[in-house]
């Protein structure tokens, strides 16, 4: 595989393996948030959006293996994290608290019945069009803030995963989507710019480095403003 400039999105394996077989892969997941960035990215927006003792709720879309609830509610000790997935085996590692089976396409929430609406590593599977639709269900559905968490397409990111397999013994289906979801990612200038296009308020987009991570923060639309 060769890096090329533009976002391209190809089939990542773990949307389709069986899970005994994406297990590995998963646990993979939270070894590259824990130990590349992602989970400071989240710790860091929270801070961003709330005070050490709040009391908030938070919906997880696209949760996979759960470890962002985790973080949250070992940080947050009263807030209530709702995880969503569409895949039943991920939903059976999400941190404690309310889990839902569907389709992020059609969130199955009334209007702003959450503070925040959480995203991570999610966005990079779709198109430019479908992030953008997306985000503004996002923003329908959060009552104060919509927070993305996504990667940020470079080369030095890109080769990371193949690179270091013979040391960090990543499974063979980490290899394979590592590199596809990176190509699959957005620079910062495209983030903020489907975030804006989708109605969000507010927008802020904050790269990490050398993690190559984009952190979104922004405010829904005005309730004058809602549709799906």
């Amino acid at each position: 595989m060769t890096y090329r400039s533009g976002r391209i999105i190809e089939p990542e394996l773990l949307d389709h393996e069986s899970p005994e077989r994406a297990a590995p892969s998963l646990r993979d997941l939270v070894r590259i948030n824990r130990l590349l960035g992602g989970h400071r990215v989240l710790r860091e927006a929270l801070a961003h959006c709330v005070r050490d003792g709040d009391s908030f709720t938070m919906l997880d879309v696209g949760s996979a293996s759960g470890d962002a609830g985790e973080i949250v509610q070992r940080r947050y000790p009263a807030a209530r994290v709702t995880s969503l997935d569409y895949r039943a085996h991920h939903l059976g590692a999400a941190a404690s608290g309310d889990r839902v089976l569907a389709d992020a396409f059609r969130l199955p929430f009334a209007p702003r019945s959450f503070d925040i609406v959480y995203c991570g590593l999610f966005l990079h599977h779709f198109s430019n069009e479908d992030v953008a639709g997306l985000l503004r269900a996002f923003g329908v559905t959060a009552r104060r803030f919509v927070i993305a968490n996504d990667l940020e397409r470079h080369p030095l990111a890109y080769y990371f995963l193949p690179a270091t397999r013979w040391l960090m013994r990543w499974d063979a289906v980490t290899c394979h989507d590592g590199p596809v979801s990176v190509q699959a990612g957005f620079s910062r200038s495209e983030l903020d710019g489907l975030a804006r296009s989708a109605g969000l308020r507010n927008c802020k987009v904050r790269a990490y480095r050398p993690a190559f991570r984009l952190c979104l923060i922004a405010e829904p639309p005005a309730l004058s403003g809602l549709t799906r």
